[in-house]
């Protein structure tokens, strides 16, 4: 664990009992260790304002103003990829969403013969590993930063935290997390459908 995280996460707010703080302490150090080989920038009050400046193109953040953006950054930490580096591994625990604040990253599904494929193409302002947070199954995809990227990583402990302290704002970003699921299941079914319409009879 670098200093820079830890310093960033030992001062439990007082309104938490210390046995719920330090599980939740615990839970952030565990998902900042399978991010290690990633670079740590710290909390991400400091992106709060580069996160508003999303409204109009990030789907998580669209209805979202700058006092609750800003209130739900101090639960969440940022990281820096280089181009090439793995963010996210298929089959791996999920227990962390990112949204990507810049550069593109690229998602890959492993085929029958284990060989990656691109599936997606993502850049700034979209999230990845919302299914995987929200459901603890493992990873669909692997994600692998296209180019230099810097993203924002929320826990599901840290999520159940804005949950509790903070009922309002929870409840917006499930609502929000549940629009986006409902979405992209709506276009998985579109192009399954558009696949069977193809198919020769």
């Amino acid at each position: 664990m670098d200093a820079g995280f830890a310093g960033t996460a030992c001062s439990a707010p007082p309104d938490l009992l210390v046995s719920d703080y330090d599980l939740t302490f615990m839970a952030d150090i565990a998902v900042h260790d399978r991010l290690a080989h990633l670079e740590y920038l710290g909390d991400a009050t400091q992106f709060a304002l580069q996160m508003h400046r999303m409204i109009s193109y990030s789907p998580l953040f669209e209805n979202f103003n700058m006092a609750e953006i800003r209130l739900m950054s101090h639960f969440m930490h940022v990281y820096r990829a280089g181009a090439g580096q793995e963010i996210i591994h298929e089959g791996e625990q999920g227990d962390y969403m990112m949204l990507t604040l810049e550069g593109n990253v690229n998602v890959f599904k492993q085929d029958r013969w284990n060989a990656p494929k691109l599936i997606a193409s993502v850049g700034a302002g979209k999230t990845l590993g919302e299914m995987s947070m929200i459901d603890g199954e493992p990873r669909f995809a692997s994600c692998v930063a296209a180019e230099p990227c810097v993203f924002a990583v929320l826990s599901r402990e840290n999520l159940a935290r804005i949950i509790l302290e903070q009922p309002i704002l929870g409840a917006k970003i499930l609502m929000e997390l549940v629009l986006m699921l409902s979405q992209r299941l709506r276009q998985t079914s579109l192009q399954l459908v558009a696949l069977m319409d193809d198919e020769p009879r």
